[in-house]
């Protein structure tokens, strides 16, 4: 495989919480061929269909640990056991609509659990970069026209977007309480970043009420595609777009930790970012099959409407950018749903993986 990481990974021990998850599994897969010592940690996959179930990289890896983040003393146990080097955080309640049934549940996992995992990087001395993943959804949203930079004020108008928010401020707090690039060697030997990410798509997703997994199990079972939200407008990018960046990012905390250890931004270009309709638009046309239905209903839960990112700092400070274009991104992830039920998954995310190096 391309290694854009020269070899950095190689033998690395890397913690990655949430690797059962949709993102996760992509991040436990690309981390373990670069060669890695992959350990995830995370609840049981949502479906047996997920691309972490199909792939089987929970054979491949070093460890694959059922936890839950919100057991702190348990995050202590596996984290003096397995003694990472470098922490990805992915594990969360990640779905806006879930968090109005489920709030308390919401907050006591995405809050207090990403505060259980920065407890368990404090207590474990082998722990030299944590990358905190959040969400575009953290920064306090007026559906403006410009993007938000890293420096806007976090908020949230639903339980999860909220919640995401709490946890940027909560990341911050330990990151100068704790992990005070002042007091780095002196201190401690932490390199503590936050990220947020766009709306992310790709193969092996089939959560509830997400665009894309939406858009399969209709064309599967040859049913209408049902549209919430048709005009919301979203940073639609690749899942291997924020991870290259998290990947990148850790190597340079790696490298040079007092430089980096802050919130950063991986989303699309500007002309990338399309509203819900155009997304399940070209997943039909991709598929050359399926009908879009519009099923708006003006009394449904509140969702924003607006939301995109400002990726300026990532793009001039890490020298990181997107690869794909929005039809690229709906092209690649259509690619894997048309494979799945026929070839070898595990070869399928290598192959995506190359494809996108390649771009």
């Amino acid at each position: 495989m391309i290694d854009i990481f020269n070899n950095f990974y190689r033998g690395k021990r890397v913690l990655v919480t949430g690797h059962t998850g949709f993102k996760g599994s992509w991040l436990s897969i690309w981390l373990h061929e670069l060669g890695a010592e992959v350990v995830g940690v995370g609840l049981e996959p949502y479906s047996e269909k997920d691309n972490f179930v199909l792939s089987g990289i929970g054979k491949k890896i070093k460890a694959d640990i059922r936890a839950d983040i919100r057991d702190g003393e348990k995050m202590k146990e596996i984290f003096a056991q397995y003694q990472p080097e470098i922490v990805f955080h992915l594990a969360a309640q990640p779905l806006v609509r879930l968090s109005y049934e489920i709030p308390v549940e919401t907050y006591q996992t995405n809050v207090m659990g990403t505060i259980n995992i920065m407890e368990a990087i404090r207590s474990t001395e082998s722990v030299k970069v944590g990358v905190m993943i959040t969400t575009d959804k953290c920064y306090d949203n007026k559906e403006q026209l410009q993007g938000y930079k890293e420096t806007d004020p976090f908020g949230g108008y639903d339980p999860y977007s909220s919640s995401k928010g709490a946890c940027e401020i909560a990341i911050q707090s330990w990151r100068r309480s704790f992990f005070n690039p002042d007091d780095y060697g002196k201190k401690h030997h932490v390199s503590l970043a936050s990220v947020r990410a766009g709306n992310v798509i790709g193969g092996g997703d089939w959560a509830k009420d997400r665009i894309i997994p939406d858009c399969i199990r209709a064309l599967e079972a040859g049913k209408p595609i049902e549209i919430r939200s048709p005009k919301a407008v979203r940073p639609w990018e690749h899942v291997l777009e924020p991870l290259s960046g998290y990947m990148l990012l850790a190597q340079k905390m790696w490298n040079a930790p007092t430089e980096y250890c802050e919130g950063w931004n991986f989303g699309p270009e500007q002309e990338s970012v399309l509203n819900v309709w155009d997304v399940a638009t070209a997943i039909v046309k991709n598929f050359g099959r399926g009908e879009l239905k519009d099923v708006s209903d003006p009394n449904a839960l509140h969702e924003a409407n607006l939301l995109m990112l400002d990726i300026t700092k990532a793009k001039t400070r890490l020298g990181w950018k997107p690869r794909l274009d929005a039809k690229q991104c709906a092209t690649l992830t259509s690619d894997w749903y048309k494979r799945y039920q026929k070839e070898d998954v595990y070869d399928i995310c290598i192959n995506e993986i190359e494809s996108f190096l390649g771009k």
